[in-house]
């Protein structure tokens, strides 16, 4: 699959822009603050329904302008596809070849990208709230019912710990039935967690071995706050939904005490150990660029299993964060098989691996111009 054109009207900085991509590789070049990562961002939105950089949909709206469009034409599984979302007073409206999509999850998964940038660094050292949405992110992509149930999922959440602040008489019968949501939309949730981690695991491993030369061992494991999951016993929904409502009924006390939930997907973690230490308490900074990376690139091949497709790759201003040859070549043998859209404020580290079918964009001050 790859990304045929872009079109954007008050996108960002851009008031139009019309771009066409080479299905190989492309560079955007140009200073900071003159809108490169706009038009990656404008291409990760109609993969994923938002941005990568906001919550607030507004802010992807030129200033002073009430209105803003994404248009493009993509190419997958030998057709193409003409995707456009429309931002209009703080709404936005998705289509497919002229269908208006119902909801944004209906739109979501339309086609499918792997975004690689400088704050990936925090999937390893941040919070877990980020390595959750990691993976919420690539199941929504592979698996549009995924994101229906988390939806879901989060609305009973949100109820559930409104009714343990504010506390009424009928509050237990309420509580069964929240629960009850809770249980069936909270387990899919979690067996589609666990399968995606049991072949991104190996995927990963394999790719950090070849990045530091078989030197360490990355291990990756889902902690969860229902009940440990080994991997002697494959994920299994009937047994999920039976872990997740004894927790539920045997923190409830609990729950009530702390006034929210304290056991569910959203409580859950994905951990990272190298030769079996925890990689926030003993990984230096280039071993956690490394993990993110192997991550990333785990993903590209994880798409192409599930879809059948290799999905395009953006890699937003990170070639001063591949400081080790290996990396770099790694990533540039990946762009060999994957449309890959970069973005860079010099050609210099690009320069050995620039070939005759690269696409070469010049940006500045919102305008864009293809030099070759």
């Amino acid at each position: 699959m790859h990304v045929q054109s872009l079109t954007l009207t008050n996108y960002r900085n851009y008031e139009t822009l019309h771009i066409a991509f080479s299905p190989s590789v492309n560079v955007f070049v140009g200073e900071n603050a003159q809108g490169k990562t706009n038009a990656l961002e404008a291409i990760y939105f109609l993969a994923m329904g938002k941005s990568h950089r906001t919550h607030r949909d507004a802010d992807c709206i030129r200033w002073n302008c009430s209105d803003a469009q994404i248009q493009s034409e993509v190419f997958v599984h030998g057709k193409v596809r003409r995707l456009q979302i429309d931002f209009h007073q703080g709404a936005k409206r998705a289509s497919v070849n002229g269908v208006n999509q119902a909801k944004m999850t209906d739109f979501v998964g339309q086609f499918q990208v792997v975004l690689f940038a400088p704050e990936d660094l925090q999937l390893v050292k941040g919070g877990p709230q980020g390595r959750r949405r990691f993976i919420d992110m690539e199941l929504g992509q592979t698996y549009p019912k995924y994101l229906y149930h988390l939806s879901q999922y989060q609305r009973a959440l949100q109820q559930r710990n409104s009714l343990l602040k504010n506390m009424l008489p009928n509050a237990s019968a309420l509580l069964d039935v929240l629960d009850a949501q809770l249980v069936e939309h909270g387990s899919e949730v979690l067996l589609r967690r666990l399968r995606f981690l049991d072949r991104m695991k190996q995927l990963a491993a394999d790719i950090y071995t070849s990045i530091s030369d078989g030197r360490e061992e990355l291990a990756l494991d889902y902690a969860c706050s229902v009940a440990p999951m080994t991997d002697s016993e494959p994920p299994d929904k009937s047994r999920i939904q039976s872990l997740f409502s004894a927790a539920l009924e045997r923190r409830r006390s609990a729950d009530m005490q702390a006034g929210h939930t304290t056991v569910g997907p959203h409580r859950d973690d994905l951990l990272f150990t190298l030769n079996g230490q925890p990689v926030q308490s003993f990984a230096s900074q280039g071993q956690q660029r490394t993990i993110a990376l192997s991550l990333r690139l785990a993903e590209i091949d994880l798409i192409q299993q599930e879809v059948g497709e290799y999905p395009v790759l953006l890699l937003d201003d990170v070639l001063s964060e591949l400081d080790d040859i290996r990396q770099r070549n790694l990533v540039f043998n990946m762009s060999q098989k994957v449309q890959t859209i970069v973005t860079t404020t010099s050609l210099f580290q690009l320069r050995d691996k620039l070939q005759a079918d690269v696409r070469l964009f010049q940006v500045r001050s919102g305008i864009i111009q293809n030099e070759g």
